[in-house]
């Protein structure tokens, strides 16, 4: 159901402090911390503490959950003192999805090219 807590999701599981992160900020809504594989020098990841499956999900079954989670992109880029940063949700396989609980990735300390690669 959405919402409820996974048994077999790695970010339920970190919500939950069963699985350790490096956690650089918290909320009664979210959860940032470290990205394990960073792409930049700095790499967040914002995370509601309910599932959902993904940004998608998240924004149709709880929207108010979405602007908390938006919201706490730009805190972490402020704590980080990120002046330009880039904001990633990957929805299904195909656009990289690997973890299957929505996520926003907080990519800066670099320049960042668009498109990536």
């Amino acid at each position: 159901m959405a919402g409820e807590p996974q048994d077999d999701c790695l970010f339920c599981k970190i919500v939950a402090g069963e699985i350790p992160a490096t956690i650089v900020r918290e909320t009664e809504t979210t959860v940032a911390f470290r990205d394990i594989n960073p792409q930049a020098p700095t790499h967040v990841l914002v995370i509601p503490k309910a599932h959902y499956e993904n940004a998608a999900a998240l924004a149709a079954g709880a929207p108010e959950l979405a602007a908390d989670v938006l919201r706490e992109t730009r805190a972490v880029a402020d704590a980080e003192n990120l002046d330009s940063y880039r904001l990633v949700f990957n929805t299904g396989s195909g656009a990289g999805q690997t973890v299957w609980h929505a996520h926003a990735h907080v990519l800066g300390g670099r320049g960042l090219q668009w498109p990536p690669g």
